[in-house]
């Protein structure tokens, strides 16, 4: 398995993906590529880190809601 990306390998792989997306479309499809991984990881650092609260809107103290077993009489 460590003689997968070898450099003939990756030659290969070039030679492929030109014959098959042609010049012009390579980099789009790169550029493509490259904002995903961007927003991938970006997406990682956000569920690592907690959201900072929108500016202008107040937090507010929410009581938690019954337990689904307790039954909630109508009034």
């Amino acid at each position: 398995m460590g003689d997968l990306l070898q450099p003939w390998h990756l030659l290969v792989l070039a030679v492929v993906a030109f014959l098959l997306f042609g010049a012009k479309r390579l980099p789009e499809l790169g550029k493509g590529l490259g904002e995903g991984l961007k927003g991938f990881k970006e997406g990682l650092k956000g569920v690592t880190e907690p959201a900072p609260p929108a500016p202008g809107v107040q937090q507010q103290n929410v009581a938690p809601a019954p337990p689904a077993s307790t039954p909630i009489e109508p009034k």
